[in-house]
């Protein structure tokens, strides 16, 4: 018996469908954060939200993250290569949430009460108190939509805590696992 090949949509896939059916995908939320040397006589420390992270190889290790395209990050990763990922415990969601935000005109005051330090392989800021830190490299820029979608080789990856679940986002909302 032959199945018959579905037929093809005519039809684009509505906006808010579409955020809906993703929005059912659990998602682990890291802080995306590098410095940018050239703002400034001091530079200054970037940072945001990401909720689409992902493991790409073992063997080289690689990450990808996708960030808006045209956002503040997106033109400080394609000049600056060097870049953190700072994955945030259930304990962090205030961070989350304060990186999450458009619009904003300074990163500066956003990491102004935060604890964290300069990681040794990128310089970018890495959040004390996150379950894991990865210091990256991009190795590639791929232009997807609206996003583009930066794999990066990890040059650094520890695991300084411990304590706590992760943070994750689903149904538009952070959550615990619990």
């Amino acid at each position: 018996m032959t199945v018959p090949e579905p037929e093809p949509a005519t039809e684009p896939v509505d906006v808010d469908d579409f955020r809906a059916a993703m929005s059912r995908l659990a998602a682990g939320v890291v802080l995306i954060t590098a410095h940018d040397a050239d703002d400034e006589p001091r530079g200054e420390d970037i940072g945001m939200t990401a909720t689409a992270f992902l493991s790409v190889s073992l063997e080289p290790p690689l990450v990808l993250v996708s960030v808006r395209e045209g956002s503040r990050m997106d033109e400080l990763l394609e000049r600056q290569p060097r870049w953190a990922a700072s994955v945030l415990s259930e304990s962090q969601r205030h961070i989350a949430g304060r990186f999450a935000l458009r619009g904003r005109i300074s990163d500066r005051l956003l990491f102004e009460d935060i604890s964290y330090y300069r990681g040794e392989a990128s310089g970018a800021p890495v959040l004390g108190g996150a379950l894991a830190i990865l210091e990256c490299e991009t190795e590639q820029r791929v232009r997807a939509g609206d996003h583009t979608l930066i794999v990066g080789r990890v040059l650094t990856a520890r695991t300084p805590s411990a304590d706590g679940g992760p943070l994750t986002y689903f149904r538009g909302r952070y959550r615990y696992l619990r």
